[in-house]
């Protein structure tokens, strides 16, 4: 199994487009030392030729341009991406659907709630009916979006997108709304979850024993946003789950059986973006890599 780290940033990316917050200026003036990054997503696929989208950034077409086995191979219309998974509805999961629109077939994969969201939203209706098939998938339940390539989502803590906020939004709630995704092909084993609230004993017993992990690395403080002052929410109040601190995944996930552990959807806050730095140094001696753009993983 191949796994490819299309983009490795939370919503906006990093930089932001209007942030000059002191990682994001960085970016722009010393991108050896923070590299920028898009909007989360990967790819992956048994066989190298076929290939699963999961989340559609609204970055995907650079994404796909930067990666030359996604470009088209055949004929005058032509994609790699035989199918695409949505973990949530977020912004920065759903808005690449919008790219994914010039009459290429393929079948788009989500829980009924997700589907839903996206379903009531007209402006997804570019996704020609007849030509990307809409499937909602069921919690628990093995699939197979690809052949040889199977796939199981299950609910992790989360709550529903911001703009589907309202005043009975709960948060860290076990719903169809945010979903890991197990991924199997070959006997090798990879658990994608780029958003959750929190650590559970529950979500611990569903990812031991994989053979790589990538994981909701958003914030490093439950308060990084507020300590560089560009914001008033926490991690917990957007549904993410620090790295440290009380209840961080790094120590919650320290004793769970797990090969490669990766960080991703990394927010332009987190100080760990910084090469070199004493709290990249902190997450790399604990284990785990700072995933990038590229980053490419044989499983």
């Amino acid at each position: 199994m191949r796994v490819v780290i299309l983009g490795s940033a939370a919503g906006g990316g990093l930089p932001q487009w209007n942030c000059r917050c002191p990682i994001c200026a960085m970016a722009r003036s010393e991108p050896d030392r923070v590299r920028p990054r898009t909007q989360s997503s990967i790819a992956v696929s048994a066989n190298e030729t076929d290939w699963l989208l999961i989340n559609a950034s609204p970055d995907i077409r650079q994404q796909l341009f930067d990666n030359p086995q996604m470009h088209p191979q055949e004929g005058l219309r032509h994609s790699p991406i035989r199918s695409v998974l949505l973990t949530n509805g977020d912004v920065d999961h759903v808005a690449g659907l919008l790219t994914l629109r010039e009459g290429q077939p393929y079948t788009l994969y989500a829980t009924r709630g997700i589907l839903d969201s996206v379903n009531a939203n007209r402006v997804f209706d570019v996704m020609a009916e007849g030509v990307v098939a809409r499937q909602a998938v069921a919690m628990d339940r093995r699939f197979e979006p690809l052949p040889g390539l199977s796939v199981t989502l299950f609910p992790v803590p989360g709550k529903v997108p911001l703009w589907l906020e309202d005043e009975t939004m709960e948060i860290g709630a076990e719903t169809e709304t945010t979903v890991g995704a197990l991924i199997e092909a070959n006997g090798r084993r990879l658990a994608y979850i780029p958003g959750c609230a929190r650590v559970t004993d529950g979500l611990r017993d569903r990812i031991a024993g994989v053979d790589a992990l990538l994981f909701d690395g958003t914030v490093l403080h439950d308060d990084d946003m507020i300590r560089v002052g560009v914001g008033t929410k926490t991690g917990w109040r957007m549904g993410h789950v620090p790295m440290r601190g009380a209840n961080g995944s790094i120590d919650a996930l320290a004793g769970t059986a797990i090969g490669r552990r990766v960080f991703v959807h990394i927010n332009n806050t987190n100080p760990v973006l910084v090469e070199g730095s004493p709290e990249r140094a902190d997450v790399e001696a604990a284990g785990w890599t700072v995933g990038h753009d590229g980053l490419s993983l044989a499983l």
